[in-house]
């Protein structure tokens, strides 16, 4: 059966924790998004080869546009992560490529440098695989990440996902070297022996 009228699947306006709070991006959030990932460069670009795509505030507004578009039309649901006290935006947290017919999705997740280890990733990619799991009605929620992450390793396991495999020469790193992939998957059952 195909899932017709994806604009019309519900989603929330935002989701919350006690630290975060995870909504859409805006138009005005694009400065914020640019010095995060400015200030984060060096910490980032072993990972992501799009971070040198962000350049200037213009790309970052460009970037906050598609996220938006891509939210309101269900084709990839990409949402930012700020200090629920704050409103500092500390990074993003995404579930690409859904399969809304086998209700299926990929989840991805970056931090500014500044915030990294003090559990903001765990946190924010469990909050997006709740929405997943509960409303969406997710089978599975897939996190890949490179064999050398060690960070977003442990994300995955303090999140419940269950390693899978690890694929052998998977992917070119932004360095243009090949690299093995972890691929850790979360399902229903699973997600009913979460930790708390």
């Amino acid at each position: 059966m195909t899932t017709r009228h994806l604009t019309l699947i519900s989603l929330p306006d935002e989701l919350r924790s006690p630290r975060l709070l995870l909504r859409p991006y805006r138009p005005a959030d694009a400065d914020q998004v640019f010095v995060a990932v400015d200030e984060s460069r060096a910490h980032l670009r072993p990972w992501m080869a799009w971070v040198d795509g962000h350049v200037s505030v213009d790309d970052s507004r460009d970037w906050c546009a598609r996220c938006a578009a891509n939210w309101l039309l269900r084709t990839e649901l990409t949402v930012g992560v700020f200090a629920a006290s704050s409103g500092r935006y500390l990074g993003c947290v995404s579930l690409h490529d859904p399969d809304w017919d086998l209700r299926a999705f990929r989840i991805g997740y970056w931090l500014r440098a500044s915030a990294v280890g003090q559990g903001y990733a765990t946190e924010a990619v469990g909050l997006l695989v709740d929405l997943a799991i509960g409303p969406l009605a997710a089978r599975r929620v897939e996190l890949r990440c490179d064999a050398r992450n060690e960070p977003s390793r442990r994300v995955a396991e303090r999140v419940g996902f269950v390693l899978e495999g690890q694929l052998r020469n998977a992917f070119l790193a932004p360095y243009g070297q090949p690299v093995d992939e972890l691929v850790f998957a979360l399902t229903p059952d699973d997600a009913r022996h979460r930790p708390a």
